[in-house]
């Protein structure tokens, strides 16, 4: 199993989300988080002169895969998420060594 770590733009969560059904990924964790990337933020420019925000809203998509639908996840988010802009965002893939469903205590692929 892998656990998908998802960092992207807020307007695309409902397109990744659809994309991650069509392959049966039902179940993930969706937090509201802020960063930035190299760019370190984004300056915007007013009367007063220009400022710069230094971290972006973004949202992170947790998801935990099976290793064999791994590519096909990866690819599900990678597409939906893509402006070609910068800022769209980072995917982290994690090994999983274990996953327990606490309401049945089952375990490993049948948890998830």
């Amino acid at each position: 199993m892998k656990k998908i770590e998802a960092i992207i733009r807020e307007e695309r969560l409902e397109a990744v989300t659809k994309a991650l059904e069509e392959y049966g990924y039902f179940g993930m964790t969706v937090s509201e988080v802020s960063g930035r990337g190299r760019q370190r933020g984004i300056p915007l420019k007013s009367r007063r002169g220009e400022i710069r925000i230094s971290f972006i809203p973004k949202v992170k998509i947790e998801i935990v895969v099976l290793d064999e639908d791994l590519s096909k996840s990866l690819n599900a988010i990678v597409s939906q998420a893509r402006t070609g802009e910068i800022g769209d965002g980072k995917i982290f893939v994690v090994p999983v060594e274990n996953a327990i469903r606490v309401r049945t205590g089952e375990e490993g692929i049948n948890a998830i």
